[in-house]
């Protein structure tokens, strides 16, 4: 394929398509806020923290007998999670569990593995 067929061939701004764009356009703190949600989902660990708790609720150490990893790992990105509200957690007695904090998170993955999934159908 030549390069060339992805460059408009002309020079002619659809202003009435851009004009729709820049009324819906998000500000800069919301793009900032978006680019760092995910940033948290590039990270393998993080990524299989999210996926674990997915549709169940898991303490500490289950998350590092299950991952393979030390407390202080999964602690670590844990609190990460937790300042972008991506996951809570609750306490009983010494033991701290950790699930999504909403259906946004469930559904940002699920549609992500769907679209990843299509392709191999």
């Amino acid at each position: 394929m030549d390069d060339k067929e992805y460059i408009c061939g002309e020079n002619c701004p659809h202003y009435q398509n851009i004009s729709k764009v820049k009324k819906m356009e998000l500000n800069i703190e919301q793009i900032e806020e978006l680019s760092n949600m995910f940033k948290l989902f590039a990270d393998n660990t993080r990524l299989r923290i999210i996926c674990s708790i997915l549709n169940t609720e898991l303490c500490v150490c289950d998350l590092c007998e299950l991952l393979n990893l030390n407390q202080s790992t999964v602690s670590h990105q844990l609190q990460l999670l937790r300042n972008a509200k991506l996951v809570k957690y609750r306490k009983e007695g010494k033991q701290v569990f950790y699930s999504l904090q909403d259906e946004h998170i469930e559904k940002i993955i699920s549609l992500s593995l769907e679209h990843i999934l299509e392709g191999e159908k």
